[in-house]
């Protein structure tokens, strides 16, 4: 080894959902919406101005900012927005999680956050979800340097009531609690009313999903405006211009879109919910679902040769090779057509 390779930061990646390059695939592997974003959305491309490129877009993100406080009825300086919400999370954990004590997060959530803690030099416990995969909340009680919650977490589905998030922030009230909403429009209830109440509450969304613009970057944050100054605080000494100007522009008009926006919740949740009672009839076992995924066993079918299965039919789903949840599949909630795609296959490999 070099003297210099001593002094490389080690870290173990994460490793995002696989984005096959096919002209013809069912692509439910990665949580997008199968449809396309609000038609605001494609009229402010085609009303943006190239010649605007050549300029820094705007540091502070005003026009977005503006209209995600106008939305949720906040204060401007009560919304953060990034680069989607890995950017915002990331800030955060860089921002908040300085102690020596360990922050916690659950043993199955999103597998982004121990990668955080690693990179940042942060220690941190994860508690074993129980045997029904659900959080349980006395797990947080203990002494800590902070708490990270998905909710609707990932990749279980499940989402907890606000009075659950609640009794974490009373027995964190020393902490920062960052709950993880990226999933929260397709059935939950978020913790937005609780910035009221709590100070070192964080909520973090995201455009990525309910919104379908994965491809564009947008996420945000809600807290108090000492949790948000601090935030910036740390992107003004990282990267004052982490949004572009096409991404502030489309991001707006995607929120003034309201009707189709929740027409399209409606579409997700209405085949979520067709698509799991298949895989019941099946004899799937899974959770009732408050994102737009599905997450999926069998007692008698081999998941890991499902997914490879589905694969060779250019369907793709989600498995990780992990401890507890190794006969698991997370299925994204497609279009009507690709679920049918997805059952008929499904049934298949089982009756075959």
């Amino acid at each position: 080894m070099n003297a210099w390779e001593q002094n490389i930061r080690q870290v173990e990646p994460y490793v995002p959902g696989e984005q096959p390059q096919l002209s013809e695939m069912i692509k439910l592997n990665t949580n997008e919406n199968p449809y396309p974003p609000a038609p605001k959305v494609k009229e402010a491309m085609e009303q943006m101005k190239i010649g605007d490129m050549r300029l820094y877009p705007d540091a502070k993100c005003t026009t977005l900012v503006e209209a995600l406080a106008e939305y949720y009825e906040l204060d401007k300086d009560q919304v953060f927005v990034g680069v989607g919400s890995d950017d915002v999370l990331a800030t955060a954990f860089l921002t908040f999680f300085n102690s020596k004590k360990p922050i916690l997060f659950p043993d199955i959530t999103y597998a982004f956050y121990d990668v955080w803690a690693e990179l940042y030099r942060i220690p941190y416990e994860r508690p074993k979800l129980d045997a029904s995969f659900r959080i349980r909340k006395e797990d947080y009680y203990k002494e800590n340097g902070g708490v990270v919650i998905a909710n609707p977490n990932a990749p279980t589905s499940i989402c907890e009531g606000l009075e659950f998030i609640e009794d974490i922030l009373v027995h964190n009230q020393d902490v920062i609690v960052i709950v993880d909403e990226a999933y929260i429009d397709f059935g939950g209830t978020s913790a937005r009313p609780l910035l009221e109440k709590y100070d070192n509450l964080l909520i973090t969304q995201t455009f990525s999903k309910s919104r379908s613009m994965a491809g564009v970057r947008i996420g945000y944050c809600m807290g108090s405006k000492r949790l948000i100054q601090a935030m910036n605080d740390v992107k003004y000494s990282i990267n004052s211009y982490t949004m572009n100007q096409w991404a502030l522009q489309v991001g707006v008009e995607a929120i003034k879109d309201e009707a189709y926006f929740k027409q399209r919740i409606q579409q997700i949740i209405e085949t979520r919910e067709e698509t799991a009672a298949e895989l019941r009839k099946m004899g799937f076992e899974l959770p009732d679902s408050s994102a737009n995924f599905l997450f999926v066993t069998h007692k008698s079918v081999d998941c890991t040769k499902l997914f490879e299965y589905l694969r060779e039919k250019h369907i793709f789903v989600r498995h990780w090779n992990k401890e507890r949840i190794k006969n698991h599949l997370r299925v994204t909630i497609g279009t009507k057509e690709e679920m049918k795609r997805f059952l008929e296959e499904t049934k298949k490999f089982i009756e075959a």
